[in-house]
């Protein structure tokens, strides 16, 4: 066991890569493949979405009839590549400060909601625009579900684990809740992207989608994107030891070194 955790040792039984030398503590070996393989599924999931956009519905503008596809594009970036980002702080920044952790977790998580707010605007405005009803399908009623629950967990988020004012037992308390509401409402923001995306094949393509239309065929595949892109997040969040150690554990971390490097651990006796 102490030759395991020895500072020339690179490794460990748990096929961990250690960094003793600063104190560090360990990073699962496979933790940055995972993170490198889901911001590339991301980034190309928003490419695929500006292709789609793009190539068969005239590209994106606000002051035209091209205002709608302001929308689709502003959600997926905000509400599904930003927000997963926004939850794999944790798993990436295991090292830093923790309160510098938490800001970047809320500034991602505010960058992710002024966007859809603005993908909110402009799927409203141009509905009024063109005289078009509002909030009748089952799209818009979990978008606008998805849009109100993330706005109250951030505002919750914040008012906890933020603001100077919360003890660290209500903290404690509330954490698991986060938690659990953080993924819901992730894999929640999925589903309801995929539903848009039906619904604007449907729209368009009408019988013509059972056909393998280019178009159907690229969003199909954009689909299926978005649902890989979800499995990997939610998959990086799940394992116990990807998680990021608490204080006292670094601590814990950082004084078993010590010990074993000053010689005094009651095992290399």
């Amino acid at each position: 066991m102490a030759a395991s955790l020895h500072p020339q040792c690179m490794g460990s039984a748990h096929g961990r890569v250690t960094s003793w030398e600063t104190g560090a503590a360990p990073i699962p070996a496979a933790l940055p493949y995972f993170v490198a393989f889901s911001q590339l599924l991301g980034l190309t999931v928003v490419a695929v979405t500006g292709a789609w956009l793009g190539l068969y519905r005239g590209g994106v503008a606000w002051e035209s009839a091209l205002q709608f596809n302001v929308h689709p594009l502003c959600m997926v970036i905000g509400l599904v590549f930003l927000q997963g980002d926004a939850l794999l702080v944790y798993r990436v920044f295991r090292n830093e400060a923790k309160r510098t952790t938490k800001v970047l977790h809320g500034l991602l998580h505010v960058f992710a909601l002024v966007i859809a707010l603005v993908g909110l605007v402009a799927v409203f405005d141009y509905h009024k625009k063109k005289g078009y009803a509002d909030l009748y399908s089952l799209h818009s009623w979990c978008g606008i579900l998805v849009f109100v629950l993330y706005f109250v967990q951030w505002i919750v988020g914040f008012s906890f684990f933020l603001f100077p004012g919360a003890s660290f037992s209500l903290r404690s308390r509330y954490r698991p809740q986060h938690v659990f509401f953080g993924a819901t409402i992730f894999v929640l923001s999925v589903g309801t992207a995929l539903l848009g995306l039906k619904e604007a094949l449907l729209f368009k393509l009408g019988a013509d989608y059972s056909k393998f239309e280019p178009e159907g065929v690229l969003a199909n595949t954009l689909g299926l994107l978005l649902v890989c892109f979800g499995v990997v997040v939610l998959y990086i969040l799940t394992p116990p030891e990807w998680k990021r150690p608490s204080q006292a554990e670094e601590q814990a971390l950082s004084m078993d070194f010590k010990t074993l490097t000053e010689g005094d651990s009651p095992s290399s006796q």
